[in-house]
């Protein structure tokens, strides 16, 4: 057997010829991320000069539909031939893609969306940078490249990512980029998006260190009443001042979201944060400031924003948990810290919150009930003694020997109404020692 330290020969020569003859350049975030001195986890690169058939004579895969895209035979990493496009109908899909080797970087680059995304760098490591992206790096500016940025409105929530993706950094969008993605939103263009691309660009949000920060620039643009008119109906809806000093419904829970960003790095959970309040946005005026019901009002709102943007189920199962029980689930405990609710109401809320289940699933819940709370103005380093006590009430309650009680003789209907004895029986034994059992 031969073993090779380095690349076949043949395959050595191959790559060594493939980037002689032909222009080769890492484009993209690889470039940003290297000039913010970010970690480059993923590359991307450009080939001018070539053609299909000679991408794929050296061993490069086709994996592209729309337009020419080919992973490396041994990096795997994705290489596409320089193109330009040309709208030809509404949406993101209307574009005539024109990939030659006659089509220069600088071509290629002019149709990406951001200066600081339209960079290269040759193998040699030479940065060419036509539109000024490292000027807006420097400056933290989000700039759009050119007005064919106004040809693909998925470019609305793509800056409105890397607005929180780079919010730490200091970055802001541009103010000419703001209005252009302004006089989009008013055109109807997002109208063509597809609920596949929203939800990918929100998951993306999500997951980024200040995920608020996407729902901001979204409605400073006016795309959140378009894209998400559940949200956009909490703006303005009063709540007690005593416990929401923040002010409407809107903006705490955009403050509970970035909480949960903190309290976890699970987007699900953040995305529950998010929506567990949307019941608000339906309350009478007349009975404002309070929102009686408002946690059964909002689960049909959850249920049809995850149905309109085919939302995983699991995803939308802990968010329609969190909208729910919230409310029972904060007053657990009372602000002295003592057991407020029955036994009964208890077994209730863990049984449908999955907690006798999936431990873990229900942590995830609480956690979104941690942001909730924090996500109000003054509240955001309150302690939350809830989360410890209820996983400790769900260890209890879990404590049943379902094969003990079968052995009894129990059949049927009567089994589960055994086990539910049972377990009342043991919550009522860890309310009688709280706290001493806390933790």
């Amino acid at each position: 057997m031969t073993v090779f330290l380095f690349p076949p020969p043949s395959l050595f020569f191959l790559i060594r010829w493939f980037f002689v003859s032909l222009n080769v350049y890492l484009v993209g975030g690889a470039v940003r991320d290297g000039l913010l001195g970010v970690e480059v986890c993923d590359r991307d690169w450009v080939v001018t000069g070539a053609t299909v058939e000679k991408m794929l004579a050296q061993g490069f895969q086709q994996v592209g539909k729309d337009f020419p895209v080919f992973l490396h035979p041994t990096t795997k990493e994705e290489y596409a031939l320089a193109r330009t496009e040309r709208k030809t109908g509404e949406g993101y899909h209307g574009f005539d893609v024109f990939a030659d080797p006659s089509v220069t970087l600088e071509e290629d680059l002019i149709r990406r969306d951001l200066t600081i995304n339209a960079m290269a760098k040759t193998q040699e490591g030479q940065l060419i940078d036509p539109y000024g992206g490292g000027g807006d790096i420097e400056a933290r500016v989000l700039r759009h490249v050119s007005e064919a940025f106004s040809e693909d409105p998925l470019r609305v929530l793509r800056v409105a990512r890397f607005a929180a993706k780079l919010k730490s950094f200091g970055f802001n969008i541009a103010s000419e980029t703001l209005r252009l993605m302004t006089q989009m939103v008013s055109s109807g263009e997002l109208s063509a998006l597809t609920p596949e691309r929203v939800w990918q660009e929100l998951v993306k949000a999500l997951n980024t260190e200040s995920p608020q920060v996407f729902f901001e620039v979204l409605d400073s643009v006016g795309a959140i009443e378009v894209l998400f008119p559940s949200l956009f109906a909490l703006h303005d809806v009063e709540q007690p001042v005593k416990y929401h000093p923040e002010g409407d419904v809107w903006i705490h829970c955009l403050m509970v979201l970035a909480a949960a960003s903190k309290l976890s790095a699970d987007a699900s959970v953040r995305f529950a944060a998010l929506v567990h309040d949307l019941g608000k946005g339906l309350t009478d005026k007349a009975l404002w400031p309070k929102h009686y019901g408002h946690e059964a009002a909002g689960v049909p709102l959850v249920v049809e924003l995850c149905r309109a943007y085919r939302v995983p189920k699991k995803w939308q199962q802990q968010a329609v948990r969190v909208t729910e029980w919230h409310g029972l689930i904060h007053q657990g405990l009372t602000s002295e810290g003592k057991p407020f609710l029955k036994p009964k109401t208890y077994l209730k809320v863990l049984k449908y919150c999955g907690a006798l289940k999936d431990v873990s699933g229900f942590k995830n819940v609480l956690l979104a009930c941690e942001a909730d709370a924090k996500g109000r103005l003054g509240f955001e380093v309150t302690e939350y003694p809830q989360l410890n006590f209820w996983l400790g009430l769900a260890q209890a309650a879990s404590e049943v020997d379902n094969q003990a009680i079968i052995q009894q003789g129990f059949q049927g209907a009567e089994i589960a109404q055994a086990i539910d004895k049972e377990r009342l029986r043991l919550i009522k034994t860890f309310l009688n020692a709280y706290p001493e059992n806390a933790g």
